[in-house]
């Protein structure tokens, strides 16, 4: 109802192997969650045991049965929190990182349920106390870098890894965890993860990811953010790009900085936010079909050559017996390969998967912080308060940016400072050719091989987000930084074929709801300006009748706006009666049968835009006898209101519902005035 609220993006769920869906398998195979208490029960018991072995080999158990989401309700019967939770401080350094990896897999896939259990179960205790070990340990010179390489699987920056993720999913779900990382102190723990940038990304990445969730909203914590803090920030974000990985992590922190808004000062704005648009822009100006392509043909030829190597080598060897050293080293490193995976927290994957999956994650996140970064909510009273004024922070912002000033953010000329950079750095052209279907070689590519498959979704997601943001574009910029009104059109005509092209659109639910999100914005932008459509009343009608049985509420929504947008504007044009006619009908009936308050108050709002004004829309309102419809309607919605909006509807959500109200009154005042006058 009136302008479409911008989309904000929150990260996704961790999940450990890209699904955590492993009961749909469990289901189709016969087997449910009435056997899931029998190894449950059997692998929790094994937490006790004496041998570090057995007690590890437990909770790598335990980390692939909490990914079997019927094994979950078993697991809390038995309190597998408070059972998992004291094996974070185990003598043995193994068991510490299985236990860890068991927790981060129950915190991933168990959801914001599971989560919240574990931090009432106060599983905080143990693993802050991992945190601070871990930190004194990587400070401490007890094992020396060869012994460290030798035990990779017990190394201090494995585990820290582990329990940065499960700090992070754990975090991302619970506003009380996030208040014990604040009181606790983590921020500067995990930023010494984060300076291990350099040799390990993998731990920083998770450190970024952490570091994203904990400062969105965080107020309290942006007051603890020192000179030495913005200083590892800023020192990850301006180092060299050397993989993937690396352009995953500027990204990421990219995002963070984002978050501290609030205590930059108003005279170096331009500069953060030409360096974080900056980064952003070379994320998405890297074609990721190309990328896909060329990473599967890497792996491809690779493994050819390992296997032609590893012929040869039979051959060399013949029939002959291995000598028995050669054969105990062997052994040897299979079986550390195996235990190094023998957690089952990540499934081992090859270079090139690893590098193509960061590119393709560092895409996804870095549209979503556009998109957050154009959001035009309108800031709360304390939203911009000075939330830092400290002379180290200060000290600082001389030293980094070498302009300070004691003004911080304001969203008027941070708002000006955005559209600069956005236009400067071609952001909106990279993210129109987001938009297009993913690379049809590298789908076909990824379809072909199991552990590439998943990448399919990745790159459908990509282009869902890139939709999502060019509905914030064009809801913040001007026509001019868009292209024109010409480059509008186009973009209209692209929007309509990628919609069209699907026969099945109204089944793929993300992308109708992207999709249909872009087509509101643009359709309202260019109805402003007076620049004409481009869909076809056929095409119109076509959207709206798949999108309104839609499950998701905000496509519905968006079907209907589309259509009051474009009534509206037809409402001023000769000929169209039938149209307006059938726009009416459709409308009408949304409003009387659809289920959601908020759907039918949007469609209300658009049967007011449509016939407000008008001949065509004038003789249309009388043929489908509007005013006894709604005169007919106003009391059955003025009882929803009151008997279903309390508790089901948000307080911003019922003052728009009330405000629909209102204008429903008066609209019917009008179309009474209407209907005298034609008719008399």
């Amino acid at each position: 109802m009136g302008k479409s609220r911008t989309k904000r993006f929150k990260r996704p769920q961790f999940s450990p192997t890209g699904d955590c869906q492993a009961e749909a398998a469990a289901a189709a195979n016969g087997t449910g969650g009435e056997e899931d208490d029998g190894p449950a029960a059997e692998l929790l018991e094994k937490l006790q045991h004496p041998s570090a072995e057995v007690r590890e080999c437990a909770c790598a158990g335990l980390a692939r049965l909490v990914q079997q989401r019927p094994a979950l309700p078993g697991l809390a019967r038995r309190d597998a929190v408070r059972r998992l939770g004291p094996l974070l401080l185990d003598p043995s350094l193994a068991v510490r990182e299985t236990a860890a990896g068991a927790l981060r897999n129950l915190s991933a896939c168990g959801g914001f349920e599971v989560c919240d259990d574990m931090v009432t179960k106060d599983i905080m205790t143990p693993l802050v106390a991992l945190l601070k070990e871990c930190s004194a340990g990587l400070d401490s010179n007890e094992m020396s870098l060869q012994e460290k390489k030798d035990q990779n699987r017990n190394s201090i920056e494995n585990i820290a890894n582990e329990t940065v993720n499960v700090l992070w999913n754990i975090c991302e779900c619970s506003s009380r965890a996030v208040s014990i990382f604040n009181k606790e102190g983590c921020l500067e723990i995990v930023l010494k993860y984060l300076s291990r940038f350099p040799t390990n990304v993998d731990l920083a990445i998770s450190v970024a990811y952490c570091l994203q969730t904990v400062t969105e909203d965080n107020p309290e914590l942006l007051k603890s953010f020192s000179a030495t803090a913005l200083n590892m920030l800023e020192s990850a974000l301006l180092s060299p790009v050397s993989s993937m990985e690396s352009l995953l992590l500027k990204t990421l922190v990219a995002g963070t900085i984002w978050n501290l808004k609030d205590i930059i000062p108003c005279k170096s704005q331009a500069e953060i936010i030409n360096a974080l648009l900056k980064i952003l822009s070379e994320v998405l100006g890297m074609d990721a079909g190309e990328m896909v392509i060329q990473m599967k043909e890497a792996e491809t030829q690779r493994l050819k050559t390992a296997a032609e190597a590893e012929e040869i080598l039979e051959n060399t060897n013949g029939d002959d017996l291995i000598e028995d050293d050669e054969m105990e080293g062997i052994s040897h490193k299979r079986r550390v390969r195996r235990k190094t995976f023998i957690s089952d927290l990540l499934p081992p994957t090859d270079k090139e998967l690893r590098e193509t999956i960061a590119l393709l994650t560092a895409q996804q996140t870095a549209l979503e912080i556009i998109v957050n970064m154009c959001c035009n909510e309108d800031p709360s009273d304390d939203e911009w308060e000075e939330l830092s004024s400290s002379d180290e922070s200060d000290a600082f912002m001389e030293n980094s940016f070498s302009e300070c000033g004691g003004q911080l953010f304001s969203p008027l000329c941070l708002s000006h400072e955005v559209h600069t950079a956005l236009t400067n750095y071609l952001i909106p052209k990279k993210i129109f050719e987001k938009t297009a279907f993913p690379n049809s070689i590298a789908v076909d590519l990824c379809s072909r091989n199991p552990t590439w498959k998943p990448l399919i979704r990745k790159m459908n997601t990509i282009q869902c987000r890139a939709l999502f943001c060019l509905q914030s574009l064009v809801s913040l910029l001007d026509v001019e930084h868009l292209g024109g009104a010409a480059a509008l059109q186009t973009l209209a005509q692209h929007l309509s074929q990628l919609l069209f092209s699907q026969p099945d659109f109204a089944k793929h639910v993300d992308f109708l709801e992207a999709i249909s999100s872009a087509l509101r914005a643009l359709l309202q932008t260019m109805a402003s300006k007076n620049i004409s459509q481009c869909m076809t009343p056929d095409q119109l009608m076509t959207l709206c009748k798949a999108g309104i049985h839609s499950s998701n509420v905000g496509v519905r929504v968006n079907v209907v706006s589309i259509l009051g947008i474009t009534g509206s504007v037809l409402a001023k044009e000769d000929g169209t009666l039938e149209t307006l006619k059938n726009i009416g009908c459709f409308l009408l009936e949304v409003t009387t049968k659809d289920p959601s308050l908020v759907v039918a108050g949007e469609a209300l709002d658009a049967l007011f835009d449509v016939f407000a004004d008008g001949k065509e829309a004038e003789r249309a309102s009388i043929q489908i006898k509007l005013l006894s419809a709604l005169k007919e309607f106003q009391p059955v919605f003025k009882m929803k209101i009151r008997k279903e909006g309390r508790g089901n509807y948000s307080t911003d959500q019922l003052c728009v519902l009330d405000n629909v109200k209102m204008n429903l009154r008066r609209f019917i005042a009008y179309q009474e005035t209407v209907e005298k006058r034609l008719t008399s």
